[in-house]
Formats: structure tokens, sequence, C-alpha cells
């Protein structure tokens, strides 16, 4: 089915709302009523504030009573921390009200702190489909947090995963909001046992790095309460979340910081929030619109609500009501979650303490091997005892990726457990030998002058796209430019360069360039486009070339382009290169060869402040695989990777684990799936698409944007629900996982429960060892609901023996099969017959019933 940006246009808005209850229960439940009515009509208000939560907001507002506007303003305006932490409002001793102090991030305690676990990030955690295991790692996460004296922690981050090529992909967890919603109500939790506040982020579509501070996204009522609001109202209804941090972005048309229609209207009034609504950090644009749109607090870098904010109290454009408000909602959340009651250390003194334990790394392990997602095992897997074992790829020793870039990024406390290192240690006698493969995915060694002969000729231009009079030229003695030519340094709205000379290369065979760039790059040599690099995107961009000895013409163009209404970027061009990178991978063929199993460990690395131009491996990787895979039958890839990757080599490989960025106990947890003495248990929480093409948002317009705004034209097709309705088959879907044993369901039942549905099912582990697998169950609305595409409504998560069965009880509420039709009628079951498919992902369903609904 051919898919344009307009015929996606219908599918602009419906929702998905609370979560639901999964249960796993015995075998023999009574059998069910197969085609079930229920009532249909608009959904329930929520229900009123528990006397917990009404006694909170009465301390709270005793506490603001007794407050001077000085005091008040304090606790509206954020300043810089110290080393470990990166947000502060000091305490007010005279009330007897702790400090607030806030830190990363989402996979451990950030900030450049030491003595934390480097746990796997939040993609491992979303494939364990578990939320108890989610729950888990919130306790553990949150003890480390207070250990070194935070009381908010600056996760879970929960944005939607719109499109794979996002750059926090690593940071968030899935593209489906059900799954989302479960996972972050699991995690948040488990953080505020501990007596830290939860931040849930961002709030709300920010769904992309490029202009993220600035870009404006334009998308539909209904999709935003359909697929982007639904993580966050179950962390606030089912999670009972602190704090709520805003996004950079503008959400039509408004800042997210002071959008009263996501702030106020629903996150406030909607679903009952009573906490702390923050900025992010220099997130904030003015002083009476934010104080008026339900936010309370901006972070460092924010000039609006603090002296701004009391000069508008006092001439009157905010209510003193108004700020009572903002300071009553912070205070409740430090109250309701203990703040008050358990006191913690001043980070200061704490700083070089080492709050990682052992049973911490335990669980890292844990969720690393529950985790893992095990996407392609023909035989190979685990491995029986092999004669010997070669280990492959710069990403399995010392350029392992345990972590991804920017406020993500983790200190591990000891020693990073690297692919090779764990594989060793496990291997005991069987030989064990390794080959580097690739120089990995850091950049090259800068391009010498040396290469260059007499140097480079560079010809500067007043325009975008190299036309027009010269502004001027010089020669250079390199590509290392990390500053503006002074001949173009007045040109804030933009400018061009063309860079060109020859390019000696001492050798014939494969070289590899890399760029790291600051302005849209193209590299030619002999006339042939060898690469271009995007700014915004991954920090090293590679290209392939195969070069005689001898001299090669070159040409490097440059453009420097201000975004509408900024300024041009920070210039940089740096060229690197590597002379017989195909040396290394016939290096690697050889050691493969020689041992009857080969494991290629492969990376990307993605950050805060970039997104993917590419969805392919970056640098040499795909080729290496392909001459590993050719050398030896027996080869299984592990993708260290922040999610979805292009696989041109699958057909050649005979296994391929999804690992994820897995933390500093990634070789002791990848050691134990390949030998067997545990089984990677994840599922996709994204699709893998096949290839670049494929999935919504194919014209620029729709990602990354003009330069201005955000078209979110595919509306609620987005992740699987876009691949059903267009009939794209990617290469792996949304839900899939293989497993060391078999399983069957079996014997569907559906019935009434209490306004919604109960699905039941058996499931049966036919193979020969134990194994996990995950049930899931999709629900498709009649067609007045006007909806894309059938969703996930429950999953539950069993461990079974060989031959052992169980009854699977998934349970749906009401709320979830209500729709956002229109604001007008708000969330409403449609009525008519709902088809229920249950299975192992989006993808097979093979147990099929209808519920109807009148």
């Amino acid at each position: 089915m051919d898919v344009t940006r307009r015929s996606m246009l219908k599918w602009s808005g419906a929702g998905v709302a609370a979560a639901g209850v999964v249960a796993v229960t015995p075998a023999g439940l009574a059998a069910a009523d197969p085609a079930a009515a229920l009532p249909a009509g608009p959904l329930t208000t929520p229900p009123p504030p528990s006397a917990q939560a009404q006694a909170a907001v009465k301390k709270a507002r005793q506490l603001v009573s007794k407050m001077t506007l000085d005091e008040k303003i304090a606790y509206c305006h954020g300043i810089p921390a110290t080393k470990g932490f990166t947000g502060h409002i000091p305490a007010n001793d005279r009330l007897g009200i702790p400090a607030l102090r806030l830190a990363d991030g989402p996979s451990g305690v950030g900030n450049g702190s030491t003595g934390v676990t480097q746990w796997p990030d939040s993609k491992a955690l979303a494939a364990t489909w578990n939320p108890a295991t989610a729950t888990d790692y919130g306790k553990a996460y949150g003890a480390e947090q207070a250990a070194k004296g935070h009381n908010i922690a600056l996760a879970p981050c929960i944005n939607i995963l719109r499109l794979p090529h996002w750059g926090r992909s690593f940071e968030t967890y899935t593209e489906d909001p059900f799954l989302n919603g479960q996972l972050a109500a699991a995690t948040i939790r488990g953080i505020q046992t501990n007596h830290v506040i939860s931040t849930v982020k961002h709030f709300a579509a920010n769904n992309q790095e490029i202009l993220r501070n600035s870009i404006d996204v334009v998308v539909s009522a209904r999709a935003l309460q359909e697929i982007y609001y639904p993580g966050f109202r179950a962390a606030v209804q089912q999670g009972q979340v602190g704090a709520v941090m805003t996004s950079y972005n503008k959400v039509n048309g408004t800042w997210a910081h002071e959008n009263r229609i996501n702030v106020q209207d629903a996150l406030r009034d909607a679903w009952g929030f009573d906490g702390m609504v923050m900025s992010d950090w220099g997130g904030t644009h003015s002083t009476v619109q934010t104080a008026k749109a339900g936010s309370d607090t901006e972070m460092p870098g924010g000039t609006y609500l603090g002296d701004a904010l009391k000069a508008a109290v006092q001439n009157g454009s905010v209510s003193e009501a108004q700020l009572d408000t903002m300071v009553t909602q912070v205070l409740t959340a430090m109250i309701r979650v203990g703040l008050f009651d358990h006191p913690l250390p001043d980070p200061a003194t704490v700083v070089d303490t080492v709050v990682s334990t052992p049973a911490h790394l335990t669980l890292a392990r844990r969720i690393g091997v529950e985790g893992s997602v095990l996407l392609k095992n023909n035989g190979v897997l685990p491995l029986a005892r092999p004669r010997s074992i070669a280990v492959i790829g710069n990403a399995a020793d010392a350029g392992a990726q345990t972590h991804g870039g920017g406020s993500g990024s983790v200190n591990p406390n000891g020693t990073v457990v690297t692919p090779l290192a764990g594989i060793r240690a496990r291997a005991g006698s069987i030989p064990v030998t390794y080959a580097q493969g690739t120089l990995g995915i850091a950049a090259l060694p800068t391009v010498p002058a040396a290469a260059f002969g007499s140097g480079l000729k560079a010809t500067y231009y007043t325009s975008t796209d190299l036309t027009g009079d010269p502004l001027g030229t010089e020669t250079i003695a390199a590509l290392n430019v990390t500053a503006t030519p002074a001949a173009v340094a007045a040109q804030t709205d933009g400018w061009s360069a063309r860079y060109t000379g020859t390019f000696n290369a001492a050798e014939a065979g494969g070289y590899r360039f890399s760029l790291s760039v600051g302005g849209v790059t193209t590299l030619s040599i002999d006339g042939k486009k060898v690469l271009t690099a995007l700014p915004g995107r991954e920090a090293v961009q590679n290209g392939l070339v195969t070069l005689t000895a001898g001299s090669h013409t070159l040409e490097v163009t440059y453009v420097s382009a201000a975004p509408a209404g900024g300024r041009a970027p920070r210039t940089s061009l740096v060229l690197g290169s590597q002379a017989g990178y195909d040396k290394l991978h016939q290096a690697a063929a050889d050691a493969a060869r020689a041992a009857e199993v080969a494991v290629v460990v492969l990376a990307d690395l993605t950050s805060e402040g970039m997104d993917r131009s590419t969805l392919a491996l970056p640098a040499d990787q795909n080729e290496l695989v392909a001459a590993v895979a050719k050398a030896n039958p027996n080869t299984v890839v592990v993708l260290n990777t922040s999610g979805a990757v292009l696989m041109p080599w699958l057909g050649s490989v005979k296994g391929v684990i999804a690992n994820w960025y897995a933390g500093q106990e990634q070789g002791n947890a990848l050691a134990a799936m390949l030998f067997g003495d545990e089984e990677p248990g994840g599922r996709l929480p994204e699709t893998f698409p096949a290839s670049d093409q494929q999935g919504p948002a194919k014209t620029t317009v729709e990602f990354p944007g003009d330069g201005v705004q955000v078209y979110y034209d595919e509306g609620l097709a987005i992740g699987y629900r876009w691949y059903q309705h267009s009939g794209e088959k990617p290469l792996f879907p949304f839900g899939f996982g293989l497993s060391y044993t078999t399983f069957r369901l079996g014997n569907l039942r559906l019935s009434r429960t209490g306004g919604g549905l109960r699905a039941q099912a058996t499931v049966t582990n036919t193979g020969r060892r134990a194994g996990s697998e995950v049930v899931q169950l999709y629900v498709a609305a009649p067609d007045a609901a006007q909806e894309p595409a059938q969703q996930l409504k429950a999953f539950g998560k069993v461990t079974l023996k060989p031959g052992q069965s169980t009854t699977v009880t998934l349970d749906v509420p009401r709320d979830e099969l209500a729709v956002w039709l229109s604001p007008s009628t708000g969330w409403t079951v449609v009525p008519g017959n709902y088809s229920v498919g249950v299975g192992t992902s989006s993808a097979d369903l093979p147990l099929r019933g209808r519920i109807t609904v009148s």
C-alpha cells in the first residue's frame, strides 16, 4: 500500500488511557462468555485525591502562609549546583524546609557522580516487559540518588519514540503508549520508596534533538491524548509521581512550560496532578504566561521566575494567590514523597562515597539479561562447549559501548566488564582469541598536512549555497577547522566554503574518512562523493572508498546556515582518515576462520543533542560482519546500540542479540546468555525497520521540520501502528523476541469484568529448558473509532519449566477501550465489535476472539 503524507492525516488523534491490570493465574479458570457486551459512553473523571494527598496539600498551604514574598520566589527559581548534581533550591531553615537537590539521569546517577552503578539503559529496562523489574530498578537507583544526597531524581524519561532516529532513544522506553505508562509508573514507584522525588520528563511531544530548543511541534489534540500524553497520565495517576519536567519545544505554537492546554488543562485539571512542574534547564520564556499556565519552577538558565516574577507579583500582573499555588505545588510534592521526614546527607559530604553495592551489580546483570532480545538463532545458541571462540570488534574491548551521551551518561564504579572480558572469564579453558576488526566509531586521526601537499585552497562565500562572488580565498594546511574563518566571521546569517586540493594516498586499498562538522559538509574524491555529513546528527560520520596509491583530487564543501530567527551554528570541520581498514577485516576473518564460533560485537553512539542520520551501523562495521560471516558460518552478532539498526548481513549470520547499552556489567550478562547460563529474556519495545525509507515522517517537514515547525502528519500511526496500517514489512516487529525454548499458546477465553474485558489463554513450555514468554494482548476497535491499527492493551510475562503450563489472565479496563474522537466528546468507548488478538508480538497473534460493546 502506498502511503503518502496526506493519506495519513485522518489518523490525527485518539487515545490510550490509564493502564490495565496484568495477572498470571493458575490454569483451570471457568470458561467465559465468547462475545460479551459492555456499556458504551464517556469515561468518568479521575477519583478524588486520597486523604494522605489532601493532608500534604494542607500542610503545604500552611507553610506557604508563613512565607515572605522572597521566600516564595525562591521555590520558583532553581540555581546552579555543585559537582554531582545539576540544580538546587536552598533550604528554608526558618520554616524547616529542606533543600532540593536535583540530579540526572535515567540510567544511573549522573552529573559526573562517582561511586555509582552504571546501569543498563532505559531501552534494556523496557525490553524486559516486566514492571516488577522496573520497580526493582527504581528502588535501587533511587537508593543511590538518596545516598548521594539528591532528593529529586530527573528520571524517568518517557517520551514516545516517534522515530527510531531520536538521539535520546536509549534514555526512553518505547513507541507504545500503554507499555510506556506501565513501565513509567513502576519505575516511579520504585524511585519514590526512597523518599526521592521522581521527575517524569519531557512534557510534551519532545521527540527529536534537532532544533529541540526552538522547534514548534504541530500535532493534533487526538494524537496528544492517545500517543504523547498517556505515559505522563499513568505516571501521575498510577505512579503518583512528584514532579514533571516540561520540554524545550513548542507545542502547537506555545512553549511547553507556558502551555496552559498541556500543563493546567491536561496535567492538573484532567489528571489531578498536584505536584511540581519544572522547566528543563533554560526552558522558560515568559513570566506571566508561565505562571498562569500551571507551571511552578524554572531551572538554571532561566531568568523569568526569579526577580521578574517578584516584580510581576508586586505590580499585580501575577496575583499572590497564583504564586501561593505555585509554591504550594512544590511543597506538596516534597511532603507527599517524604522529604521533610527523611533528610538526606549534604552532597558535599558524600561526593566521594561509593553507593553502588554488590546487590545493585547483580540487578544490573539481571536487567542486562532479561532485557536482551534474541532476534535470530539458527541453532548456534546457547554455545554447547565450542572448541574455540573468536571475539571480534572494537566494541568488544576498548570501544565497549555501555552507555549513551549527554545528561544520560553515567560513570561506572570500578571496572566495566567488557564483552571480551566477560566471555573470557566464563569460557574457562576454552581458547578465546580476539581481533579488533575495526577502529570503531570514534573520530579517526586527523588527516595530517603532509597528505595535502602544498595545502588546500579555501574559497568563501556570503551565500549558503556556494554561489555568488567569492568573499575571499586563502590556503590552509589541513582540514582541522574549529573556529569561524576570519573571512566570514561577520556572516551571522550563514556562509559557505569550498576546499580543493589533492590527497596523497600512501598505499592502495580501502580508505575510511570521518567528518566531525557543524555545517552540511560533502567530501568528494576524484569527483566521486564519498560522504555527506549533517550537523545535529552523529558526532562522527564516516565514508568508505577504495583508492590507488598516489595523488587524488579532493573537494570539500561546507555550508553554515542559520536556522530561522537564530545564528549560524558553531563552526567545526575536522577530516580524519584511516588507510587499510579492510586489512583489519581480513585479520578478523582469519581469526574467525580459525575458531569454531565467532562473536562479533557492534555498537553505535547516540546522545542528547543529536539525532541519527541513518539506522545503518556507523563506520565499517557492516563490512566487518560480512567478512567474518563469510569466513565462519557460526557467526553471532551482538548489538550494543541505542535502538533499531539495519542488518544487511542478517541472512549470513546464525545468531543476533540486541544487547542495547548494557551498563558496566555488560560482559558478564552477555557471557551468561551466550553460554546458556541464562536466556535472553527481552522482547522488542520498538519496531526495527527494514530500511531507512520505512516508517512515518517520510518528508522533511515531518522530520526534522522546516526549521520552524515539524508536522506530526502521521497522527496516531507511529511505530507498529504505522506498519500495520501501511502494509510495510519491518525487519522485526514490535514485541518480537525468541527464546532458548519453545512455547505454545491456546484456549483463548474472553469475558466481561467490571466494565472491561478479560482474556485468558493457556501457555505451555514445549521445549527442553526453562524459559520466559511475554503474552501480549492487542485490541482492534470498530471502524467508527477511526484507529489505524490494533493496539497493545495488556501483557504478562511468565517463566515456565519444560512441559509446564499456566493460564495467563489479561485484564483490560474499560478506560483502555476508549478513544479521543474530539475535544467535544473527550474519551469515549465506541459501541461495536472489538477484535482481540493474543500472541507473542504485534505481528504474531494466533489466538483471536471478539467482544461486543453496546
